[in-house]
C-alpha cells in the first residue's frame, strides 16, 4: 500500500511540476469572472421557474464560506449584478448570449479534463449542446433542492432533542451536519464521470471525488484561516482585497477539481504511474501494425461495433496511442465513426486494400506534423520508390477482406 500511494504521489507531482494543470486552473480562473454572473443569471431563471431561486444565494455562500465575511460581500455583490440581468438581459439574442457564455464555459471545462485523459475528439457539437444544456438545467435544480432539504432537517425539532439524548443522537446529529461534504463528493464524482469524452469507471469516479471532495474541504478551512490572517493585505488592497481572495480560492478549486482528475486517470490507467512522458511516440512499424489491426477488428465486428476505448483495451496499448491512427485512416475515408461513437469500414472491404491501410498511415501527417514536399535528392527518390514497389509487391493483391478470412480460417 505504502508503496502504491508513493508511485500515486509522484506521478501527482510530476504532472503538476510541468505547470500544465496550473495554467489551465488560472485559465478556468479567467473564464468563470467572465462567466459567473450571465451563468448564474441563467441558472437564476431556471430555479425561478420552479420557486427554488431563493435559495440559489445560500448555495453560494456555502462555496464562499473559505473567504469568511468577505464572502458574504461577495456574495450579495454577484446577487446584485444576477439581478440587473434578470431585469434586463434573459429575453431573445441576450439569451442567446447567456447560453453561449455557459456552454463556452462548460467546454473549456471539458477540453481541460479531455488533456489529462489523453483525448484528442471533443464531443460533437449537438452532444455538447444537448448534454451540457441538461446538466446546466437539471444541476443546480438538485443541489438546491439538496441544499433546502438539508437545511429543513437541520431544523427540525427532532434533530435537536435527538442532540440531547446520548451518544447515538449525537452521532444522527453528527451525520447530517456531513451531508454537505457527501453532496461535494457527490458533485466531483459526477463531473469526473460525465465530463471526458471517454468511458470512466463508476468506481474511479467515486475514489476520485472522495479524495478531492476531503481535499476541497480541508482546504477551505486553511483558506479561511489564511483570509483570517490577514488584516495587513485588506489594508494595502482595500476594497479590491474581495476580488484578490476570491480569485485566488476560485484558483484553489479549480486546481483540486483538475488534480483529482488527474488522479482518476492514473487510477483508472495505473500503467501511466511509471510513464515519464505525457505521449509515448510509437514507432513506425507499430503504427502501420496499429492500422491493419485497427481496420481487422473493425471489420470483423457484427453485432457490435468498437469504440476506441474497447480497441485500445482489446490491442492493449494507451487509447491516445491510436487516436492518430484512427484520424489517419479517417481523413483517408477507409474508417468511419457512427453517431454513438462506434467505428465501422467505409465501403467494401474486398475493395480496401492493405496497401490502402499503410498508405494511409506512412503519408498522412499526424498532429503537430506537416506533410511536405522538399527538395528530394535523386538517390532518395529512387530508394524511396523502391521501398513503395517492394511494398506493393508484398502485399499489393491482399485485401483487408482476405485478412479477415486468413483471420478466421484457423477457428473453422
Amino acid at each position: 500500500v505504502l508503496l502504491t500511494s508513493s508511485r500515486y504521489l509522484y506521478a501527482m507531482l510530476r504532472e503538476l511540476s510541468t505547470g500544465e494543470l496550473n495554467m489551465r486552473a488560472m485559465s478556468l480562473v479567467y473564464t468563470t469572472m467572465l462567466a459567473i454572473v450571465p451563468l448564474l443569471a441563467l441558472i437564476f431563471s431556471i430555479l425561478k421557474g420552479f420557486g427554488y431561486h431563493e435559495r440559489m444565494e445560500p448555495l453560494l455562500q456555502a462555496f464562499l464560506e473559505p473567504l469568511g465575511p468577505r464572502g458574504d460581500e461577495l456574495t450579495a455583490t454577484i446577487i446584485g449584478f444576477v439581478d440587473n440581468v434578470q431585469e434586463s438581459a434573459l429575453a431573445g439574442i441576450s439569451l442567446a448570449l447567456l447560453l453561449y457564455t455557459a456552454l463556452s464555459m462548460a467546454q473549456k471545462v471539458e477540453n481541460s479534463f479531455n488533456f489529462i485523459w489523453r483525448v484528442n475528439r471533443p464531443r460533437s457539437f449537438s452532444r455538447r449542446f444537448s448534454e451540457y444544456l441538461s446538466v446546466l438545467l437539471v444541476g443546480p435544480l438538485l443541489m438546491t433542492i439538496s441544499m433546502g432539504m438539508l437545511a429543513t432537517i437541520q431544523n427540525v425539532s427532532i434533530v435537536d432533542r435527538l442532540g440531547q439524548t446520548g451518544q447515538i443522537g449525537s452521532l444522527v446529529v453528527r451525520s447530517t451536519e456531513m451531508i454537505p461534504y457527501v453532496l461535494v463528493i457527490f458533485a466531483f464524482s459526477f463531473l469526473y464521470s460525465f465530463v471526458p469524452n471517454i468511458t470512466v469507471r463508476i468506481r474511479t469516479a467515486i475514489v476520485g471525488g472522495l479524495l478531492a471532495g476531503i481535499t476541497w474541504a480541508a482546504c477551505g478551512e486553511l483558506f479561511a484561516t489564511f483570509v483570517a490572517g490577514t488584516t495587513r493585505t485588506t489594508l494595502i488592497y482595500s476594497g479590491f482585497a474581495i476580488v484578490i481572495f476570491g480569485m485566488l480560492w476560485l484558483y484553489v478549486s479549480w486546481l483540486i477539481l483538475l488534480a483529482g482528475a488527474q488522479f482518476t486517470f492514473f487510477h483508472q490507467n495505473p500503467d501511466y504511474l511509471r510513464l515519464e512522458t505525457r505521449t509515448p511516440n510509437a514507432s513506425n512499424d507499430t503504427t502501420e501494425r496499429l492500422a491493419i489491426n485497427i481496420m481487422l477488428l473493425v471489420s470483423k465486428a457484427t453485432d457490435d461495433a468498437w469504440e476506441v476505448s474497447g480497441l485500445a483495451s482489446r490491442i492493449d496499448v494507451p487509447r491516445h496511442m491510436l487516436e492518430p491512427v484512427i484520424a489517419a485512416l479517417q481523413r483517408a475515408n477507409l474508417l468511419a465513426e457512427t453517431t454513438d461513437g462506434r467505428l465501422v469500414p467505409i465501403g467494401d472491404i474486398r475493395k480496401i486494400g492493405v496497401v490502402d491501410i499503410l498508405t494511409a498511415v506512412r503519408r498522412s501527417p499526424t498532429d503537430g506534423q506537416i506533410a511536405g514536399t522538399g527538395r528530394w535528392n535523386p538517390a532518395v527518390n529512387t530508394a524511396a520508390e523502391r521501398v513503395d514497389s517492394a511494398l506493393n509487391d508484398a502485399v499489393g493483391s491482399q485485401s483487408l477482406a482476405d485478412l479477415v478470412d486468413t483471420d478466421a480460417a484457423p477457428a473453422n
